[in-house]
């Protein structure tokens, strides 16, 4: 896959960045929505959800179609069998750590909240390394160690490696493959190619399958993520599919924002009408819908960055290495600050923009630690940091005698 003359497509860096940022509020905002989640809000409802289905069909698909890319781009520079050992240290190793370390107090003060809890933290770790999965609420049960948010890193993992796989078996016909895709996606099949495959998953299997996050039978998470992370992959270096992307920006941000207020109408609809068999047809439909919502988003976020923010900058530098460690630890922060205010009983738009700002203060807090600290690096995701420049003594100026 050597490609010499390719360059860096820094506007989805900037991509990148955003859509992790956002995934702080959209984590924030999950504290106030009427479905479960780790800690809730006694001001929980359903106020706020319209709000946030404006990037919960596309905020994932487009980081995983972004790692995609980032992928083929170091596959540029090693050969597969040394870019699958370096990812699997880089992902494994902050899985671990992160599963051992950071996400032990999203589950202690869930099970406080929820099944009243009242052994101490270090009672709760006892529990948490030894596989315990009795913290039950009728069916539902927590079965720890768990990932919780880190699930999206153990997918990573599992799908570079499938990619590494890929680029050993085709060798050249990977290149081939990927210009033929390329090749594919003009005018309007820019955009029906791609629904078609996230339409029919989501047709086929989400009803079967429903979203579990665990990595070995979430077959409809899969059959979502995958498509996206290897077509990221394939058109890394097609600098003409991402011109296109470019070109309809606007056409394919009307279209997500008309599907989300189908989906707003859809989804406000009680289950004893949705559920119906008469309108099975329909919400077949709505299921497309959902994809096209979330493909023609990720089209026009790709459009709008290259056109805006295809530039670089320290600030493009410095956030690209931060927003892994912020991702790491943004979730604990939020859950474990939203228990502990909670007596505070503050309004919650207030409670809500406290908890962003503190997230953000506290998580690139943490990140300018844990980048000047070469231990902790590699716990973060991080590698070992460029050696600083070494400032070149003058000439010495020589004088007559």
């Amino acid at each position: 896959m050597h490609n010499p003359t390719s360059s860096r497509l820094y506007f989805l860096d900037w991509v990148r960045i955003l859509a992790f940022m956002l995934l702080i509020v959209y984590h924030v905002g999950m504290y106030y929505v009427s479905g479960d989640w780790h800690v809730k809000s006694p001001y929980a409802s359903d106020a706020i959800e319209p709000l946030m289905m404006l990037s919960s069909p596309w905020r994932l698909g487009l980081l995983f179609l972004i790692s995609g890319v980032a992928s083929s781009f170091m596959l540029e520079k090693m050969n597969a069998g040394r870019f699958m050992r370096q990812r699997s240290v880089r992902l494994l190793v902050p899985l671990v750590f992160g599963m051992l370390v950071i996400v032990p107090p999203q589950p202690y003060f869930e099970v406080i909240e929820k099944v009243a809890y009242q052994g101490s933290y270090l009672d709760f770790m006892r529990l948490y390394v030894s596989g315990y999965g009795d913290f039950c609420r009728k069916a539902d049960c927590l079965r720890l160690p768990t990932w919780n948010h880190l699930w999206f890193v153990a997918y990573l993992w599992a799908y570079t490696l499938l990619l590494g796989s890929l680029v050993l078996m085709l060798g050249a016909r990977f290149e081939t493959l990927s210009r033929k895709v390329a090749a594919a996606l003009t005018g309007w099949k820019l955009i029906v190619l791609p629904v078609a495959v996230l339409g029919a998953a989501r047709v086929l299997l989400l009803s079967v399958f429903p979203s579990t996050h665990n990595l070995t039978c979430d077959w409809y998470n899969h059959a979502q993520y995958v498509p996206l992370f290897l077509l990221g992959a394939m058109l890394a270096r097609q600098a003409v599919v991402w011109e296109r992307m470019d070109a309809q920006r606007w056409a394919a941000l009307g279209i997500a924002f008309a599907c989300w207020a189908a989906l707003i109408i859809w989804f406000s609809l009680p289950e004893s009408v949705t559920l119906r068999p008469d309108f099975n047809t329909l919400r077949m439909l709505m299921r497309v819908v959902y994809a096209l919502c979330a493909w023609t988003a990720m089209v026009a976020a790709c459009g709008f960055a290259h056109r805006h923010l295809n530039t670089d900058s320290a600030s493009r530098r410095y956030l690209t290495e931060a927003v892994f460690p912020v991702y790491i630890v943004h979730q604990t922060l939020i859950v474990s600050m939203a228990h502990l205010i909670k007596p505070a009983r503050l309004a919650p738009g207030t409670e809500g923009f406290i908890l962003v700002v503190l997230t953000l203060c506290i998580s690139f807090g943490i990140f300018e630690l844990v980048r000047r600290v070469g231990v902790l690096r590699p716990l973060f995701g991080l590698g070992q940091a460029a050696p600083a420049l070494r400032p070149v003594a003058p000439m010495p100026v020589c004088s007559a005698a």
